[in-house]
């Protein structure tokens, strides 16, 4: 049965209030529906257990939507804006997963595995989201099954993404970690949203797993031979099949 995915206003605890702000009914920013196919198949009473379960909320571009180690009582939704996913050591260095765009979850990992966020998720542009209570998500995975299929599908594909990075920096040298970078971040996956512009050049290595220095120099070396063209942040692609080739001889 196909029912509009209707907002709530649920105060959410797990967050402060200085990083986000909960947007009601009578904000311009306010979105009564959802169009995302997972919560077409909701029947009338998972809609009921999701109206009760969920907040709607703002976060602004450089504002944390989770933090590595702290309790994951939610899994977000996002239904607007760009977000990106990172792993930290401790200290002062990041490594940067993936970027996710709008239509996707971020927390997925709380419901099947530990009870903390195993990632930091940061918006790179103003992002808006659902945060979902994990039981609820549990309970409608419990008992709707196509709803299960779709998010077994995401997590999969979330997990062979994973993997297919760590081949790439197990085994690859560090041109062919940039490389594997700008073709992933110019992927048609964000419809057209140019990710790259938003990054600086830090993020830009932390996707690829090398040093800042070492990216800036790499992006000048990838200029100078044509494959891409810099102006300040902007990064364009000038020669896709180059930058594949570099990516499979890494």
């Amino acid at each position: 049965m196909i029912l509009q995915f209707i907002v709530t206003f649920t105060a959410c605890k797990s967050f402060a209030s200085t990083i986000m702000k909960t947007i009601v009914d009578t904000d311009h920013d306010f979105v009564c529906e959802i169009n995302a196919p997972c919560f077409q198949l909701l029947n009338e009473e998972e809609v009921a257990l999701m109206r009760g379960s969920r907040t709607q909320v703002f976060f602004r571009k450089g504002e944390n939507l989770t933090k590595q180690g702290t309790f994951a009582s939610y899994v977000l939704f996002v239904i607007e804006g760009l977000v990106k996913v990172y792993v930290e050591d401790g200290g002062s260095r990041n490594f940067n997963l993936q970027a996710v765009r709008k239509g996707e979850f971020v927390g997925l990992l709380a419901i099947f595995g530990e009870s903390i966020y195993t990632y930091s998720a940061t918006a790179l542009t103003d992002t808006r989201v659902f945060l979902v209570e994990k039981a609820a998500i549990i309970k409608i995975i419990q008992n709707n099954g196509m709803f299960a299929y779709h998010i077994v599908e995401h997590y999969c594909k979330q997990t062979s993404s994973m993997f297919t990075t760590l081949r790439g920096m197990m085994f690859k040298q560090m041109n062919g970690h940039l490389a594997d970078t700008l073709l992933y971040l110019s992927s048609g996956h964000f419809e057209g949203e140019d990710v790259i512009s938003l990054l600086s050049r830090k993020e830009i290595a932390e996707f690829a797993g090398i040093s800042t220095e070492s990216a800036v120099k790499l992006l000048k070396t990838f200029e100078k031979e044509g494959i891409i063209r810099l102006e300040e942040k902007k990064v364009s692609i000038l020669n896709r099949d180059l930058l594949v080739e570099i990516s499979k001889r890494g």
